[in-house]
């Protein structure tokens, strides 16, 4: 993983809003006495939401504090999980995943689209709406390729889908989130492919009755065989100090 650093440009101050503050307060009771401090990761997420996608120093700091801990401790976290921003993001952050299943369905081809209606990698437009970087893999390979635009998932995407999704945010709409293509979640695309026998589903059992009980003497004896066509007792290698034919 690259270095990761603070934003050079600092706000001069960051102070959690009530609303904040009493979430948090909430938030660190959850923990036992002595272990507060685990709630350092929750903590700094709410404070990168109320600072529009980002952590400055200052909320950092503000954490350490309301932690007991030592701002270094809290500046570690913050710069080891790539989940939180050290540098300030459009209203809109795309997270393009390049991790190799998506690599290989496409993602180089959305990774221009980025570059060629953002702009760079990490940088912010001039009208603060949209920002994107390219992170690892995201948990939806089987819907690749895929990003992230703050909290929605946009998947099975082409590069026109994924213009169309910029262009509708940009214009003020809200995309459907999900896949792209004509399937529900991360279903086979153009339908079932295994268990489409109808008669797998047909009822032996008429309605109403129940099955037989399991008894004691459907199950395994004691002593048999897992399989017929194991021993119980594998035999001695010929030749070892157990054969007798040695003697």
């Amino acid at each position: 993983m690259s270095v990761r650093r603070l934003a050079e440009k600092q706000p001069a101050s960051f102070a959690f809003t009530p609303e904040n503050l009493e979430w948090a307060k909430a938030k660190i009771a959850q923990y036992p006495e002595g272990r507060q401090q685990s709630a350092v990761i929750p903590i700094l997420w709410r404070a990168q939401e109320q600072c529009g996608g980002w952590l400055p120093q200052k909320a950092i700091e503000a954490t350490a504090e309301l932690l007991g801990m030592a701002n270094i401790r809290v500046l570690e976290i913050a710069t080891f999980y790539t989940m939180f921003n050290l540098a300030p993001v459009g209203r809109y952050h795309v997270q393009l995943c390049g991790t190799t299943p998506c690599m290989l369905r496409g993602a180089e081809d959305l990774k221009k689209v980025c570059e060629r209606m953002i702009g760079r990698e990490g940088e912010v437009t001039a009208d603060g709406a949209f920002s994107w970087i390219e992170v690892e893999c995201l948990g939806a390979c089987v819907n690749a390729p895929m990003v992230q635009i703050n909290a929605d998932y946009y998947e099975d995407l082409t590069p026109e889908s994924f213009t169309q999704i910029i262009n509708d945010l940009s214009a003020g709409r809200t995309p459907k989130p999900g896949p792209q293509v004509d399937r529900v979640n991360s279903a086979p695309i153009g339908g079932p492919t295994t268990l489409t026998d109808p008669a797998i589903y047909a009822k032996v059992i008429p309605d109403g009755e129940l099955p037989p009980a399991v008894t004691d003497e459907d199950g395994k004896k004691p002593g048999a065989a897992a399989n017929v066509h194991q021993s119980p007792t594998p035999r001695s290698p010929i030749g070892d100090a157990t054969d007798r034919r040695r003697d």
